[in-house]
């Protein structure tokens, strides 16, 4: 695989089965600051490089204390979808959901339904991770068949510097700032990460790969 096409959507969408919402860190009102507002998605090319890495942060902006008491919303599903046929269809996904302390990942596997609606891939086994607690002394990482899963807390990776963007903006500007203020520094996301061999993506050039966060209604 080359590259990775990567599509963040931003949408407050009612569907049957699931309610699909995405956002850009503070950029969709609609769910900012809720249990399932979408940060930033990832995809890339492992350490191993015959592997890809799929990461969806949540829940931005956690200060300490409040990544003390952040919780994966048991109610939302987090869905990586992946297309290797160029039509913008997803043809693969990877589901993780919350449960008593633990994240489930069904896939990677064809989905029942295409689109915004979406149910568990059934006949599929799980695989578990515990979520790692806030001030853990390391990562809990589960392994299985050549993937890797991981949930907790997570220092926020997205470099931004607001201010600088709202005098862009605004026209205020005087000039560029390098490297600028990093908005986001000291704040945390709630994090899933799962590392797939590429042999179970299949394709044989570019992916397209999106994620999306649906809450079950």
């Amino acid at each position: 695989m080359k590259r990775s096409k990567i599509y963040l959507g931003i949408a407050v969408i009612a569907i049957a089965g699931f309610f699909t919402i995405a956002a850009d860190h503070i950029d969709a009102p609609a769910v900012t600051g809720g249990t399932n507002d979408i940060t930033d998605f990832y995809a890339f090319q492992g350490e191993n490089t015959s592997n890809l890495v799929f990461v969806a942060n949540v829940q931005g902006l956690l200060g300490p204390s409040a990544t003390a008491n952040a919780a994966f919303d048991e109610n939302t599903m987090i869905e990586f979808n992946i297309d290797t046929t160029g039509d913008n269809v997803e043809d693969l996904v990877i589901q993780a959901a919350a449960r008593d302390g633990k994240m489930y990942f069904f896939g990677p596997a064809a989905p029942g339904q295409t689109g915004l609606s979406s149910t568990f891939l059934t006949g599929v086994a799980p695989n578990v991770v515990d979520i790692t607690p806030y001030n853990s002394a390391s990562a809990i990482v589960a392994n299985n068949a050549g993937m890797s899963f991981f949930a907790g807390p997570r220092d926020d990776p997205f470099f931004f510097d607001f201010g600088q963007y709202s005098a862009i903006i605004g026209g205020t500007a005087s000039g560029f700032n390098n490297p600028g203020t990093d908005t986001f520094a000291g704040s945390n996301v709630m994090s899933i990460v799962v590392e797939v061999p590429k042999s179970m993506i299949g394709g044989t050039g570019t992916i397209n790969t999106w994620v999306e966060s649906k809450r079950k209604q």
